[in-house]
């Protein structure tokens, strides 16, 4: 199990400090723990093992750019608690939180390895992509962590990055699919399927008044998909059975909505109350675009062909 502890809790407790010492750390932002992250993080908990400590991934957050350039920092594939939970099953000890703080993004290249590699965790071997940089402006790249290493008997290990399609995969990458609609190609980087969590609700009520009902999902924390319907499952809580789904996300040009974009849920076999409840939503792809319909037999029509679209990509995904 992958527990989530932050760098004041390493502050405030010796005995978690001790927890922590002696391991094997990656740093990284590890948004949407794709499958290039997993390829690394696989490495730490190999070489975590043959040194005889505990496997740890080390982020900072917020993301730095959210601090340093706030209008252009890329939106979140995954809350913290999401990584955690995708790092449990490749076997991750500690996911350890640093505060994204100006005072803690100044620290040089030297003072930052100084502060968090030797002090805070004592490290005994680092594992990183070959585009690490590290302390402030980037300062610390690759042959500057290697210095630091070799000086302070740390093992070093760099791990090539994940090629897919002659590009390799990165969370920038996922971003551009999933605005895009390309939800599949998205699952495919990510090695699971891309997962947008919020709160039911009130709507306006016109999907139960045609036989459709679906659920308004806000307050959402991570990348909203580019507009469009899509096949999906969805969750509601962390122990309930998954649901198909068909969603819906932008306006509703049929009903004179064409600028408020949401993010519309319809259950396919699930007739309960949702209001209030937290609802997570997996896309497996997109069916079709955002349609202007002539009129409510029309709209329902199609809806009924999203939903048999929805039944038989669940089928063939299932099959294959």
């Amino acid at each position: 199990m992958t527990q989530l502890i932050t760098l004041d809790e390493l502050d405030t407790s010796p005995r978690k400090r001790e927890r922590l010492s002696g391991g094997a750390v990656s740093i990284g932002n590890f948004d949407g723990v794709h499958r290039g992250h997993r390829d690394l993080l696989a490495n730490v908990v190999a070489a975590a093992r043959r040194i005889g400590g505990p496997s740890l991934a080390v982020i900072l957050d917020p993301h730095p750019a959210t601090v340093l350039r706030p209008h252009s920092a890329p939106a979140r594939l995954t809350t913290v608690a999401r990584r955690a939970e995708l790092m449990r099953p490749l076997g991750v000890d500690f996911l350890v939180v640093c505060p994204a703080t100006p005072a803690f993004l100044h620290r040089t290249a030297d003072d930052f390895f100084s502060f968090l590699i030797l002090e805070r965790l004592a490290a005994r071997a680092m594992v990183e992509g070959p585009n690490f940089f590290f302390g402030r402006d980037r300062g610390g790249d690759l042959n500057r962590l290697a210095m630091l290493c070799r000086q302070a008997d740390v093992g070093l290990e760099i791990v090539q990055p994940r090629v897919e399609g002659e590009r390799m995969i990165s969370s920038s990458r996922i971003r551009e699919a999933i605005a895009a609609g390309e939800l599949h190609a998205a699952g495919a980087m990510l090695g699971t399927p891309y997962e947008l969590s919020g709160w039911v609700s009130p709507g306006e009520g016109r999907g139960r008044q045609i036989g459709f009902p679906t659920a308004n999902l806000a307050r959402t924390e991570t990348l909203v998909p580019g507009d469009g319907v899509y096949a999906a499952t969805a969750t509601l809580g962390d122990d309930n059975p998954k649901q198909l789904a068909a969603v819906h996300i932008g306006p509703n040009p049929t009903f004179s909505e064409d600028r408020q974009t949401k993010v519309e849920v319809h259950l396919l076999d699930y007739a309960g109350d949702l209001y209030d409840r937290r609802l997570s939503v997996q896309f497996r792809e997109k069916i079709r675009d955002v349609q202007t319909f002539d009129g409510p037999d029309e709209l329902i029509e199609q809806l009924r062909q999203d939903v048999q679209a929805v039944r038989d990509t669940s089928t063939s995904i299932s099959e294959s």
